[in-house]
């Protein structure tokens, strides 16, 4: 959380040379927005934004900056220059106004003013925690809506009633900042952001957006599970993404969930998984895509127990959830409780509204699709440990899904519980398996086919349909392991074929 208070910002000696520059011609360089408000969390400031007061436009502004480094207008209706200086790039900006004119988000009319006051500039912004700024001349900071206090207090709250709601997307800002910053949304500000999703406003964001802002949910809060419940809190889930909202309240069997429903397990399996890629800190090694394809993989790998869970009692046939869940209440007495609850099949049933949820969101499709196998097969590392599963599974398995893309996943869900060998942080099953497909060779690809069309014709065979049936039959021969070299893949085609 926010550290002591500090009297100064850090900033990069090329800024204070250009503060010192425009100050000469009677401006004013304030460093604005998510730098300044990672100075008072302690976190390390990555991007520097630069609001310059007191130019008449921005061929001045460009002029100044040229002297430093070269200078790229990427913003022309927003008054944005990108100056690269020793490596680095840093924005410059003049305060503007904006005002919703259209739907959508790109329907605001946008004025820059250079001789704005600062308090006017900031109330354009969403939050009080990015509308402080940093006089570097001075060396004082600008806190016109008392963002410092709110982050002392680890407080939330948006600026303005009326601007606020011009951009719907700050409804998801809240979610991820509260849940990565670990802030609590002030009263007005929730009750705000409900009244936004009840009335609809939501649904002109296009899904790209949507993505930017749940990537950062996931990628950098501590406990991605904060930002889910706000967004079931808000109503999001049920009105947008009925596959989530669809967990809540969906019972499990005590002996292997005593944790609870499947929303709450799905929660807890998610913040084990942001867990197990924070701990391992494979930042250099793992992209942010393919880190995101571990966090959705485990968000929806219980998607199927919606629609396969089942409810068994002793004086009555099963019933499916599904059927009974707008009527059936729980228990008050131990007789009455399900003999037995069950999910059959839910792994394979949690397919396509993985799918339709994750359409809903990225059009990406090869990213997508490399998300199913994991959610399909996310229960075979336990299945094969506890039946000691052999070679030939292991193999087949391989090719269906990367082993140790998969045990990552099972492991988390496995650590997403309450059992007591949850609890000790071990997973045997996965280190089994990935200790037998290591040795297989197969962890993370599947066993390469021995032979090529061009070996059957080399043995005198005419290109064919066939081809594919033989290639085909010698690989499930290799799977099984029956067949373990290219020499007796050609026995085994000369005595089947030939």
């Amino acid at each position: 959380m926010m550290s002591a208070m500090k009297p100064r910002m850090k900033l990069p000696p090329i800024l204070q040379t250009l503060s010192t520059q425009l100050a000469r011609h009677h401006a004013r360089a304030i460093v604005v927005g998510g730098s300044v408000r990672d100075h008072f969390l302690g976190m390390r400031i990555k991007d520097y934004d630069v609001e310059v007061y007191g130019l008449e436009n921005l061929e001045q502004l460009t002029t100044i900056l040229e002297a430093y480094g070269s200078v790229n207008l990427v913003g022309k209706s927003f008054g944005v220059l990108k100056l690269s200086h020793g490596g680095e790039e840093y924005d410059f900006s003049f305060p503007r106004r904006e005002s919703k004119v259209a739907g959508g988000h790109r329907g605001f009319d946008v004025a820059v003013d250079g001789g704005m006051d600062f308090a006017e500039a900031a109330r354009r912004r969403d939050f009080t925690i990015n509308a402080i700024g940093y006089d570097i001349q001075a060396q004082k900071f600008l806190d016109p809506f008392g963002g410092i206090s709110d982050l002392q207090n680890a407080r939330l709250k948006h600026i303005d009633d009326a601007t606020f709601v011009e951009d719907p997307l700050r409804v998801y800002r809240a979610v991820q900042f509260a849940a990565r910053f670990g802030l609590e949304i002030a009263e007005e500000t929730f009750a705000l952001c409900k009244q936004m999703v009840d009335d609809g406003l939501l649904e002109e964001l296009p899904k790209e957006r949507i993505f930017t802002e749940w990537s950062k949910l996931l990628l950098k809060s501590p406990a991605p599970s904060v930002g889910f419940e706000l967004m079931r809190q808000l109503g999001i889930l049920e009105r947008y993404f009925p596959e989530l909202h669809a967990l809540i309240g969906v019972p499990q069997s005590p002996k292997w969930h005593p944790e609870g429903d499947v929303w709450t397990h799905t929660m807890m399996a998610l913040d084990a998984m942001a867990k197990e890629l924070d701990m391992r800190n494979e930042k250099l090694e793992m992209g942010e895509k393919e880190k995101l394809r571990f966090l959705f993989a485990i968000l929806c790998h219980d998607l199927g127990k919606a629609t396969t869970t089942t409810l068994e009692f002793e004086d009555g046939k099963p019933e499916k959830w599904s059927s009974i869940k707008n009527t059936y209440s729980p228990p008050t007495s131990y007789f009455l409780l399900p003999t037995s609850i069950r999910a059959i099949g839910h792994e394979h049933a949690g397919i396509e509204p993985t799918r339709t949820l994750l359409y809903r969101l990225a059009d990406e499709h090869d990213w997508i699709e490399s998300i199913l196998p994991l959610v399909e097969h996310h229960l075979k590392p336990s299945q094969f440990y506890a039946g000691g599963a052999k070679a030939p599974a292991i193999r087949r398995l391989a090719t269906q899904v990367n082993i140790e893309a998969l045990v990552r996943v099972a492991r988390a869900d496995f650590l997403g519980r309450t059992t007591e060998e949850s609890l000790s942080g071990v997973y045997p099953a996965g280190e089994w398996l990935l200790e037998k497909s290591r040795a297989l060779n197969v962890s993370n690809k599947p066993p390469k086919c021995l032979l090529r069309g061009r070996d059957l014709i080399a043995l005198g065979l005419e290109p064919s349909p066939q081809f594919r049936e033989i290639l085909d039959a010698v690989y499930r021969e290799q799977l099984e392991g029956k067949i373990v070299t290219a020499e007796e893949a050609i026995t085994y085609v000369k005595k089947e074929y030939l």
